[in-house]
């Protein structure tokens, strides 16, 4: 089995400082598709420079000719289907058709309170997600949307022309319970996880791989009840949240047989972060551009 490998690059720089530079270097490494996180802020980041994900990737979109480009990911925390829809037909019609959108129910984060509301719950996120990928599925499909929902509306709400890619860019779903999984098997042209972060802190590599399996046969379920085949489901990992942390960027070996175990679990790409200085990102910018060039030839 194949395995991509692409990369996320958090929007903390300015486009003229670095910004513009680090998305064309992306495609001259060769990764598959080059991600932004779409956080009003995030972690230690927060109180410096960061800035909003459809405007870079607009802006990454226009400096970049192959490399597909895509959030990792969206949340219902901050956007609206219908003004999401907009921009995503947009973005899609400036790439020509190289967007991929990451959704997820969101989290307690920074982002959660920005608008002045309380944190939702667990259950209110995926109540919300539940409701918000459906109707950006009929958005991006659809001319002329009207839909009265729990948490969401529309009035005759026009995407003329549509999504240059048809019948509309690809859903790449993160999630691991069961209502997503369910939403995923459904809607979604990929999956996205990050890994059991119960682990993180003091789990173990072996451990990572078995929760990892289980979370790929819990989707393999899902696709069974509604008939589809997983195969036919891109499976996307996020790196730097297992217990591996950092370590599979030390080398190319080390990453090669990361890469590896989990390309046999049945992943078909790889996430890893972009090289930032001074944060839980930083990694050696030539081993990183190693990996990216040489990985995929010792990888088959």
């Amino acid at each position: 089995m194949s395995l991509r490998l692409s990369t996320v690059i958090l929007p903390y720089l300015r486009w003229h400082e670095g910004g513009r530079a680090t998305w064309q270097r992306a495609e001259q490494l060769g990764f598959h598709t080059a991600y932004t996180y779409d956080h009003l802020s995030w972690r230690t980041f927060r109180d410096g420079p960061w800035f909003g994900a459809v405007p870079t990737l607009t802006a990454a979109a226009a400096v970049t000719e192959r490399m597909r480009l895509g959030t990792l990911v969206t949340s219902p925390n901050f956007r609206h289907p219908v003004t999401l829809a907009k921009e995503l037909i947009s973005l899609d019609d400036i790439s020509d058709g190289r967007i991929t959108l990451g959704i997820g129910a969101g989290g307690t984060g920074f982002d959660a309170t920005a608008l002045g509301q309380d944190p939702w719950t667990p259950r209110e996120r995926a109540n919300r997600l539940a409701e918000f990928v459906p109707l950006l599925d009929r958005l991006l499909t659809e001319d002329s949307v009207s839909y009265e929902g729990d948490f969401y509306s529309a009035h005759e709400a026009r995407n003329i022309p549509g999504c240059v890619q048809r019948p509309r860019l690809p859903f790449a779903v993160a999630a691991t319970g069961p209502r997503g999984l369910r939403l995923t098997a459904r809607y979604g042209q990929a999956w996205v996880t990050t890994g059991d972060p119960k682990l993180y802190e003091d789990g173990t590599p072996e451990q990572s791989v078995r929760a990892l399996r289980g979370q790929l046969d819990k989707l393999s379920d899902a696709c069974a009840e509604l008939g589809r085949d997983t195969d036919e489901l891109d499976k996307i990992l996020l790196t730097g949240f297992t217990p591996d942390r950092a370590r599979p960027l030390a080398s190319l070996d080390a990453f090669v047989d990361f890469a590896g175990r989990h390309r046999d679990l049945g992943f078909t790409e790889l996430v890893i972060h972009w090289p930032i200085p001074d944060s839980d990102f930083a990694t050696d910018e030539k081993v990183f551009e190693q990996i990216a060039m040489e990985a995929a030839a010792q990888l088959g």
